[in-house]
C-alpha cells in the first residue's frame, strides 16, 4: 500500500531529478560554446551521468513536465543559438561547429523548429536593434 509519505518521496525525487537534468543541459550546452566540451552527449550519456537508467529519465521527465527529454534537450539548443546569433557576430557556420553541428545540418535544424534559418532570424534581430533615424 502506498502512504502520502511514499508519495511526497516520489514526488521529491521526481522535482530533484528534473532539476537536475535542467541544469546538467546548460552547463554541458555553456561547455560546448566555451570549448570546454566538444561532443554534444547523447541522453543515453547524460543519463549515467545522472545516475539513472535511461528508460528512467525519460519517465521522469515526462512525467514532470509532459515532453520527452529530447524535446527539452533541442528547445536550451534553439535558445542557445539565437542568443549566439542576436549577440555575437560569430559566423553561422561557427555557431553550428560550437553546438556540434554541421552548418547545413543546423540551418535545417534551426529552421525545423524556429520557422526561419539562422541568417533570416539574424538578419530580422540585427534590424531591430538598429535605432530609427528621425528626419
Amino acid at each position: 500500500m502506498t502512504t502520502s509519505n511514499d508519495l511526497k518521496k516520489t514526488s521529491g525525487r521526481v522535482e530533484e531529478l528534473t532539476a537536475e537534468y535542467f541544469a546538467f543541459l546548460d552547463q554541458h550546452l555553456a561547455d560546448l560554446v566555451s570549448g570546454k566540451s566538444t561532443e554534444m552527449m547523447e541522453l543515453s550519456e547524460i543519463s549515467k551521468e545522472l545516475c539513472v537508467s535511461h528508460q528512467h529519465l525519460i519517465a521522469v521527465i515526462q512525467q514532470s513536465s509532459g515532453n520527452h527529454p529530447c524535446h527539452f534537450y533541442d528547445f536550451k539548443i534553439l535558445e542557445l543559438a539565437r542568443q549566439l546569433l542576436k549577440d555575437t557576430a560569430l559566423p553561422v557556420a561557427e555557431i553550428a561547429r560550437r553546438l556540434t553541428y554541421d552548418p547545413s545540418n543546423f540551418s535545417k535544424f534551426f529552421k525545423k523548429y524556429s520557422g526561419e534559418t539562422p541568417g533570416q532570424f539574424r538578419k530580422k534581430t540585427s534590424a531591430l536593434k538598429k535605432p530609427k533615424s528621425s528626419p
